[in-house]
């Protein structure tokens, strides 16, 4: 037995050795370590996320850090982009080289870098709109050296959920967007929905969010909205088909440079009425999303129902009270009645420029 082993060795020691005469070429394998220095340019945020409101003025901070052996070049560029909610795109908000810069689409005019040292990329945003809310990214590039950031901007305001006369589940995702944008509002995000759910906002009927999903808050688990026995949370029916699809939808609002009240009239109102006694006061009857802005951010409170710009009623309530939604803090909807009913008063706006 020994013997044949000793044969089988020295035949495999024959066979290698015969490789290496004919494939002389060959190397034998090895195992190679790769060692790669730290970035030499990289970009950092000193915040995450910014608020701010409509309006008002945010910088989204983004600082650029260079090796010390690397020396800026005048052909180093910094970009802002803003990503859609769905993060399959990019849209072009600024872009800076040397003495060269350009804003774009409806951020042209209104951004700008602080530059308050050579590494300073931070971004201003001025006159800020309700579309301005998202997540921006800072890419700055210098030669073969990159390096990138995400801030967020968030908006103080108000989620509503909302539906048009037609009633309940009469929206697809399109019309959706624009039932918000008639009220002086976009479709909320997830995370705004979510915001509002922590602030107790309890609503059983789902609605389109921004990136294309329906979804609904629950607070207070019952049979109707998912099952007695389910524990709270942001209800998600997932994505739907935006064309086909229809359900509510939930809007969000921010603060409003104008005045929003009650008109003071002698006799109740037909919707008409309301809306030419508005302008006779030199102002528009309210939007939906005006009332909620009112309500939730400076805390309005009255206790008549007024007619809306969409033909709806509702009135807001900041102290419960005695036949004055007694339960609870909330802008009380009374419907979509006759338009020629002459029964209700009206809630007004006049901006300001």
């Amino acid at each position: 037995m020994i013997p044949v082993l000793i044969c089988a060795l020295i035949s495999l020691s024959v066979a290698a050795n015969d490789l290496d005469t004919l494939y002389p070429e060959l190397e034998h394998s090895r195992t190679i370590y790769v060692t790669e220095n730290d970035p030499r340019l990289s970009v950092a945020a000193d915040q995450s996320k910014v608020v701010s409101r409509r309006g008002g003025n945010a910088t989204l901070p983004c600082k650029i850090q260079m090796d010390q052996s690397l020396i800026p070049s005048r052909k180093m560029r910094i970009k802002w982009t803003k990503l859609t909610s769905d993060y399959l795109k990019e849209v072009d908000v600024f872009v800076s080289m040397d003495y060269h810069k350009r804003s774009y689409g409806t951020f042209h005019g209104r951004v700008h870098l602080r530059g308050s040292s050579p590494m300073d990329a931070s971004l201003v945003i001025t006159d800020i709109t309700l579309e301005d809310y998202g997540r921006y990214k800072c890419e700055v590039i210098d030669g073969l050296e990159d390096g990138t950031v995400v801030v967020s901007l968030d908006l103080e305001g108000v989620v509503f959920p909302y539906f048009p006369r037609l009633g309940r589940y009469n929206l697809n995702f399109y019309d959706a967007e624009r039932a918000c944008r008639d009220q002086d509002a976009i479709v909320a995000s997830f995370d705004q929905l979510y915001n509002a759910w922590r602030g107790k906002l309890d609503w059983c009927n789902a609605g389109w969010l921004s990136d294309g999903s329906v979804q609904y808050p629950i607070t207070t688990p019952r049979e109707p909205c998912g099952g007695k026995n389910t524990v709270p949370g942001v209800r998600n029916y997932g994505l739907r088909d935006k064309e086909k699809n229809q359900y509510d939808v939930f809007c969000f609002t921010s603060h409003y440079k104008g005045r929003f009240y009650y008109l003071i009239h002698p006799s109740k109102l037909t919707y008409d009425e309301a809306v030419g006694a508005c302008q006779k006061d030199g102002a528009q009857i309210a939007k939906v999303g005006q009332m909620y802005a009112a309500w939730k951010l400076l805390g309005y409170d009255r206790c008549d129902a007024g007619w809306l710009a969409d033909g709806s009623v509702r009135y807001p309530i900041s102290h419960p009270r005695r036949r004055c939604s007694p339960t609870e803090a909330a802008v009380r909807f009374s419907g979509f009645p006759d338009k020629k009913h002459k029964l209700y008063g009206v809630y007004c706006f006049k901006g300001h420029n």
